[in-house]
């Protein structure tokens, strides 16, 4: 929770019932931000990570565009789910938005 609170996606609540809640609407969340808020960056492999060194064999890597491919699969997938539509499938709705 602190790196939530940190960076402004919730916000402490002191006194009887206190804990912490939502500092937006859970239609501003996405799922891929609170992930690599939380997890990091969601790279399958280390070659891809921000800031890596370029591998020396990256121009001859066979599965390398299949890894970004993926990446940007992932990415993209989590990007379009929001906390409110996450809420929803709890419901059995087939639609996360």
């Amino acid at each position: 929770m602190p790196v939530l609170s940190k960076n402004h996606y919730v916000e402490g609540v002191q006194g009887k019932g206190g804990g912490y809640r939502l500092a937006k609407e859970p239609k501003d969340y996405r799922i891929g931000d609170i992930l690599r808020l939380t997890e990091g960056q969601l790279v399958p492999v280390a070659c891809l990570e921000c800031n890596a060194e370029t591998c020396k064999r990256a121009n001859i890597c066979k599965t390398l565009p299949m890894w970004k491919e993926f990446h940007h699969m992932v990415n993209n997938y989590f990007d379009n789910i929001t906390l409110s539509g996450l809420m929803k499938y709890g419901d059995k709705s087939k639609d996360f938005q």
